[in-house]
C-alpha cells in the first residue's frame, strides 16, 4: 500500500469517530425529537435543554481533555470515549424520567468529547506528515474526519424512520448498535504514528491572536445548534411528507461527507479567519431558507448547503491551530476551539427553544439563529494569520 492510500484509509476510520461523536450521539436528536416530545410531553424550551445538558457534558469533556490526553494518550481516548457513549446510547432507551435522560445526554456529552477531540488531534498529527505536495493534502486529511460525521448522519436517516416507527428507545438501541460497529473499527485500525518527541509535547497555546477566530467560533457552536435539534421538528410542522424529511437529513448527510473535497482548497490557502468568515455566512442563509415558505425543494436546498458547510467550519479551526500554533501546543489550540463551540451549543438549545414557545414559534428561533450566525462571520473576518516571529516565541 504506498503512502498516500494509507493516509487516506487511516483518515477515513478516524472519521467514523466523528460519526459517533457527532452523527450518531448528537444530531441523532433530532429525529427522536418529536417522537419524544409527543411521547413525554414536553415543550420546546425542555426538548431544548435536552440537547443543551448534551453539550454542557461536551464542554465539561472538553475541559478535561488536556488532562486525559496527558495521562492516557490521543488513541486511548478516542477508542475508550466511543466505547462508553455506545453503552450510554443504549441506555438512553430504557428510561422514560427526564432527569435521568437529562443525565444520560450529559455523560453522553462528555464522553463525545473525548472521541471529537482525540480523533481531531490524532488527524491533524497524520495531516502533519503528509509531505509538501503530497495527495491527500493536509487540509483534506483533516476535514475528512469531520465529515465523517456525514456518514452517522445519512445511517440516522436511513435507519431510525422505521425502527421510530415500534417507538423511540428501540432507535436508540439501534443508534447504540451503530456505534459498536464503529467502535470495533476504531479500536482495529485508528492508528497514528506517535510525532517527534518535539511536537508531541503539551504546550499551552497562547490566544490572545486568535481572539477572533475563537469569537467567531463560539457564534458558530450558538447559532448552528439550533438548526441541528429543531429542523427536523419544523419540516414536521411544515406537515412536509415522511419522504421529504427523510430525504432531507439525508441529502444533509451526504453533503458533510462531501464537504471536505469542496473546501479543502480554501482551508490549506488561507491562514487566517477568512474560511471561517465565508462558511457561517453560508450558514446564516441556509438557516433561514426553510422559515421563507414550506416548500419541499426549499427545504432540501437548505439541507444541503446546511451540511455542505457546518462541519468545515470546524475543520476551519484544526487548519487555524495547523497553521498558526507549534506542533506542541496543537493539543491544547484544538481543546481551546472545542471549549467555546460548547459554550456556544448550551446556550443555543435553550435559547431557540425558549424562543419557540412564545410568539413566532420556531421561525423566530431559526431567525435569531442566522442573525447569530452573521455575527460569527463577521467576527471571524477579523482574524488575522499570527505573524511567523510570534509562532517562533510561543
Amino acid at each position: 500500500m504506498t503512502a498516500s492510500r494509507a493516509t487516506l484509509g487511516t483518515a477515513l476510520v478516524l472519521a467514523l469517530g466523528a460519526a459517533v461523536s457527532l452523527g450518531l450521539a448528537r444530531f441523532s436528536y433530532a429525529l427522536l425529537l418529536p417522537p419524544m416530545r409527543a411521547d413525554l410531553g414536553w415543550n420546546y424550551a425542555t426538548a431544548g435543554a435536552m440537547n443543551t445538558a448534551n453539550a454542557a457534558g461536551y464542554l465539561a469533556g472538553a475541559l478535561a481533555m488536556p488532562w486525559l490526553l496527558r495521562r492516557a494518550g490521543p488513541r486511548a481516548a478516542l477508542v475508550g470515549g466511543s466505547l462508553i457513549t455506545t453503552l450510554l446510547l443504549a441506555l438512553h432507551g430504557l428510561t422514560r424520567a427526564d432527569a435521568v435522560l437529562y443525565a444520560l445526554r450529559f455523560a453522553s456529552g462528555a464522553a463525545s468529547a473525548a472521541i471529537f477531540v482525540s480523533g481531531g488531534l490524532m488527524a491533524a498529527q497524520l495531516a502533519a506528515r503528509v509531505p509538501s505536495g503530497g495527495w491527500p493534502s493536509p487540509s483534506l486529511v483533516v476535514g475528512l474526519y469531520y465529515g465523517g460525521t456525514g456518514l452517522g448522519i445519512v445511517a440516522c436517516a436511513l435507519l431510525l424512520p422505521g425502527v421510530i416507527a415500534s417507538g423511540w428507545a428501540p432507535a436508540w438501541w439501534a443508534l447504540a448498535a451503530l456505534a459498536a460497529l464503529a467502535t470495533a473499527l476504531l479500536a482495529w485500525r485508528a492508528r497514528v504514528p506517535a510525532p517527534p518527541a518535539a511536537a508531541a509535547g503539551t504546550a499551552s497555546a497562547p490566544l490572545r491572536p486568535l481572539a477572533f477566530g475563537l469569537a467567531g467560533y463560539f457564534m458558530f457552536g450558538l447559532g448552528y445548534i439550533g438548526y441541528m435539534t429543531f429542523v427536523i421538528t419544523l419540516l414536521r410542522e411544515q406537515q412536509l411528507s415522511v419522504a421529504v424529511v427523510t430525504g432531507f437529513y439525508a441529502l444533509l448527510g451526504l453533503a458533510v461527507m462531501a464537504s471536505p473535497w469542496l473546501w479543502a482548497g480554501l482551508l490549506q490557502r488561507h491562514r487566517g479567519g477568512r474560511p471561517m468568515a465565508l462558511l457561517n455566512g453560508l450558514l446564516a442563509v441556509a438557516t433561514v431558507l426553510p422559515v421563507l415558505a414550506p416548500w419541499p425543494w426549499l427545504a432540501l436546498v437548505s439541507g444541503a448547503l446546511f451540511g455542505a458547510v457546518f462541519l468545515s467550519v470546524v475543520g476551519s479551526t484544526t487548519a487555524l491551530v495547523r497553521h498558526n500554533l507549534p506542533p506542541a501546543a496543537w493539543p491544547a489550540g484544538i481543546s481551546a476551539f472545542t471549549v467555546v463551540f460548547a459554550a456556544g451549543q448550551i446556550v443555543g438549545p435553550v435559547l431557540v427553544g425558549a424562543l419557540a414557545d412564545g410568539a413566532g414559534g420556531l421561525a423566530r428561533g431559526f431567525l435569531v439563529s442566522a442573525a447569530l450566525l452573521a455575527l460569527g462571520a463577521a467576527l471571524a473576518s477579523r482574524q488575522q494569520a499570527v505573524p511567523q516571529q510570534l509562532q517562533a516565541r510561543q
